[in-house]
């Protein structure tokens, strides 16, 4: 199972596997806090693909696209997660955004999902 949450959200037991993917390290957020067991930032969108979404809600459905191309280019980003899910029962995905709903950790929680699906 991979969930999504913010970074910024207090850590639970229950979260299993937190890995951030965010590119750039979350504001106020210090490293021994935030309990994670890895940082994958290569799973990331590009600086470029983040610039231009902005976090702007009409251009999620071309940001998704955009970044799932990328995501295509680099499985070596994405398949230790994939694999951490294997492993763990469960995987969270954590991100600094604030929108909970339209985000690169929503958006690749999905990506791996129609990955293992055969897309």
């Amino acid at each position: 199972m991979i969930a999504t949450k913010r970074v910024y959200d207090p850590p639970k037991r229950d979260d299993g596997c937190r890995l951030l993917v965010d590119r750039l390290w979350p504001r106020g957020v210090k490293k021994d806090g935030a309990r994670l067991h890895g940082w994958i930032k290569d799973a990331a969108p590009s600086d470029k693909l983040r610039q231009w979404f902005g976090h702007e809600p009409a251009k999620w459905e071309e940001f998704r696209r955009r970044y799932f191309a990328e995501l295509d280019h680099k499985p070596e980003a994405w398949r230790p997660i994939a694999e951490a899910e294997k492993q763990k029962k469960k995987v969270t995905l954590l991100f600094g955004a604030k929108d909970g709903e339209r985000n690169n950790a929503v958006a690749l929680k999905e990506y791996i999902g129609s990955a293992r699906r055969g897309k």
